[in-house]
């Protein structure tokens, strides 16, 4: 899924893993999604829709000093799980955006069927880009406010 390895990066992995491809895809442009989604509705013909829901979830977080995990708080989610000949397809988004999430299953049941498995692969691939350029664009704007201190 990453693109061209940056400078001070090194590329782990070959072939990205289906948790690589739903993270991708949960950060995705909702708008992005929903279009190459809706390309892949004809090929993959009759689909059933299992749940298409919104709900809470609580979000983890780990204490840096100690190492012990605990719950920060609930966020608001939205989940679609679709199936096809058996084979399933899920999406989880953070909002309410019932139609993202749908799109997200959507590509991961191409992907699990071998439908369109190069375009969605391009797809993922593109979006991963995107997303590791906006998380260095923020690490910037975070490291421009760092301060070091002296402590006597």
């Amino acid at each position: 899924l990453a693109g061209p390895v940056q400078r001070g990066e090194r590329r782990m992995k070959t072939k990205a893993t289906q948790s690589d491809v739903l993270t991708v895809l949960a950060r995705a442009d909702a708008a992005r999604i929903k279009s190459f989604a809706e390309t892949l509705i004809t090929p993959l013909g009759e689909i059933d829709v299992l749940q298409s829901r919104t709900g809470l979830v609580m979000l983890p977080m780990r204490d840096t000093a100690g190492g012990a995990t605990f719950h920060l708080g609930e966020v608001l989610v939205s989940e679609a799980h679709v199936t096809r000949d058996g084979i399933d397809g899920y999406g989880m988004r953070r909002g309410r955006d019932l139609e993202a999430a749908m799109a997200m299953a959507l590509v991961d049941l191409a992907r699990a069927c071998g439908i369109e498995t190069a375009r969605c692969e391009a797809f993922c691939a593109d979006e991963a880009i995107r997303q590791a350029q906006a998380d260095r664009d923020t690490l910037r704007c975070v490291q421009a406010t760092r301060v070091d201190m002296e402590t006597f």
